[in-house]
């Protein structure tokens, strides 16, 4: 059985990456390739995030707390105050905290059906 950061790698960061590639494209109207760059990411990979075809796996618009999150790394990246290791690091604690909120308990429910989601707590274990 995947262990849930490998389903976080697969799903999870995939919407985290789409939400804040959305938001600072629309909001602070930079560049699809600039975006990319900042990511670390290919700039197709931009523009399956801002399509939706990529990144659609965990519903994000739903989580307030992690939206907010992601609104401030989006305006963080957009005046320069964070990239490289700060921004994985904010990627991460996003996760984490979508993780304790229950937000992929369906995927790893459908990875491993003995998972009953009401009584699988390793991601809240953190």
């Amino acid at each position: 059985m995947p262990v849930p950061c490998e389903i976080a790698v697969k799903s999870l960061i995939p919407a985290i990456r789409a939400y804040i590639a959305k938001e600072l494209i629309q909001t602070y109207k930079m560049k699809q390739t600039d975006v990319a760059y900042v990511l670390g990411i290919t700039q197709t990979a931009v523009s399956k995030y801002v399509s939706n075809v990529r990144g659609q796996a965990v519903r994000l618009d739903r989580a307030k707390e992690i939206q907010g999150m992601m609104n401030e790394t989006a305006s963080k990246i957009a005046d320069k105050k964070v990239s490289g290791p700060q921004l994985t690091l904010e990627i991460c604690s996003m996760c984490r905290a979508a993780r304790r909120t229950r937000l992929m308990c369906h995927l790893c429910e459908r990875v491993d059906p003995t998972l009953k989601n009401t009584l699988c707590n390793i991601c809240r274990m953190e």
